[in-house]
């Protein structure tokens, strides 16, 4: 089986393919605290609770956000696993065309998750990732990666909101049946999750004419931990993909694998 760990800001993302189907999944919180050591034991402590052996693990791919990982997790892999990973990065065959000012500066996750909706959805896409920060990326219907926008996610704007001010409490991030909030905390919930409805729709709607194509041609995917919260509401959003990114790193991995074997 191959083992695919996506690394995010909030939350590390794991699963395991039995070829081209996701078997399982997972989801830890990150923390950069911890080492090597301790995530590799908290791996197989997963795996050992769900009957699955580390010898049952073939091959390991990584993305990541977050610089401090980027050496945990590879060296848990290789300690624990005794798989050198596979981490997405220069070097790396994803069969897209970066067209981005410095490629260097795109996230993993952006490029991972732009490769599997072009192969899933085709082109032209916009994929929109509900993360920590909420990321729109666009890939024309050739499949070239063209860039995106990048916005604080709706957790951290609902936390900002909680600690730059003295009487609004922390609330749920839930849509409340009406706009018009009747107390403090319907209001709230009203103000972040349809503002960040019509954020989103306002950023596809401003993309899709700027590359002048009308909606009806165009995918529209979403992804990312509050993907059903926002995306359900859009007006644009066609697909709500939980597992996108999972899917991009085996897909990525499959054409790193036929590469090497082609030579």
């Amino acid at each position: 089986m191959l083992l695919v760990i996506d690394v995010g800001n909030t939350n590390i993302v794991f699963g395991l393919y039995d070829g081209k189907e996701l078997a399982f999944d997972w989801r830890i919180s990150s923390d950069v605290d911890r080492t090597s050591d301790e995530y590799g034991l908290l791996f197989d402590q997963i795996f050992r609770y769900n009957d699955i052996s580390i010898v049952d693990i073939e091959d390991v791919i990584i993305s990541s956000v977050v610089p401090t990982l980027m050496h945990t997790l590879p060296a848990a892999s290789i300690r624990y696993f005794h798989k050198e990973p596979i981490v997405i990065g220069p070097g790396v065959k994803t069969g897209m065309n970066i067209r981005y000012d410095n490629p260097k500066e795109v996230g993993a996750d952006r490029i991972v998750n732009a490769v599997a909706a072009y192969e899933k959805y085709g082109g032209p896409v916009i994929i929109v990732d509900f993360g920590t920060a909420n990321t729109f990326c666009y890939v024309n219907k050739e499949g070239d990666y063209l860039g995106g926008a990048i916005t604080p996610g709706i957790r951290i704007s609902s936390e900002a909101l909680f600690l730059r001010t003295a009487k609004l409490p922390k609330v749920e991030l839930l849509k409340p049946e009406k706009v018009i909030g009747k107390n403090t905390v319907s209001s709230i919930q009203s103000g972040m999750v349809n503002g960040f409805i019509g954020m989103v729709d306002h950023i596809i709607e401003l993309m899709m004419n700027e590359m002048e194509v009308e909606h009806k041609d165009i995918n529209v995917v979403a992804t990312g931990g509050f993907s059903q919260l926002i995306a359900s509401q859009s007006k644009y959003i066609k697909k709500i993909d939980k597992m996108l990114t999972l899917d991009g790193l085996r897909i990525i991995y499959e054409r790193n694998k036929a590469n090497d074997l082609s030579k």
